[in-house]
């Protein structure tokens, strides 16, 4: 597990190069309010956006996620914990007035940009924000 990237994985690389080239400016792991161990992979901080790049391994993805054979029991409670330590992070963030995306890492990153860009300029078209850090 200390092996398994938490940051700038493919996934979120393709994503924030979209992003970018889509001329939308984030910030890259930042905190999530309250929490100093949890981070937000693609912040759009004016906006109060944030975007989760999820693993379908470690997250539990519906269509790719797996569970190990051995040692499942152990396994079973990891996944699991992953899942509420979502959630909760979710809350968090919405309670701090931010909106969640959570994008999988199968997702082809212009869909993915697509639904975060909506996300971005409805967040800015409300509080008639013009520009992103």
């Amino acid at each position: 597990m200390s092996t398994a990237k938490r940051r700038d994985t493919a996934a979120e690389l393709a994503l924030r190069r979209e992003l970018h080239r889509r001329g939308l400016r984030y910030r890259v792991a930042y905190p999530v309010p309250g929490q100093r161990r949890r981070t937000i992979d693609v912040a759009f901080t004016r906006a109060r956006v944030a975007v989760l790049v999820d693993g379908c391994f470690w997250h539990g993805c519906p269509e790719h996620g797996t569970k190990p054979r051995a040692n499942s029991q152990w396994w079973t409670a990891k996944l699991a914990a992953n899942y509420a330590r979502d959630r909760d992070t979710d809350r968090l963030l919405e309670e701090h007035g931010w909106t969640v995306v959570r994008v999988w890492e199968h997702e082809v990153s212009c869909s993915a940009a697509d639904r975060v860009e909506a996300a971005v300029r409805r967040a800015a078209s409300s509080s008639s924000l013009v520009n992103e850090d």
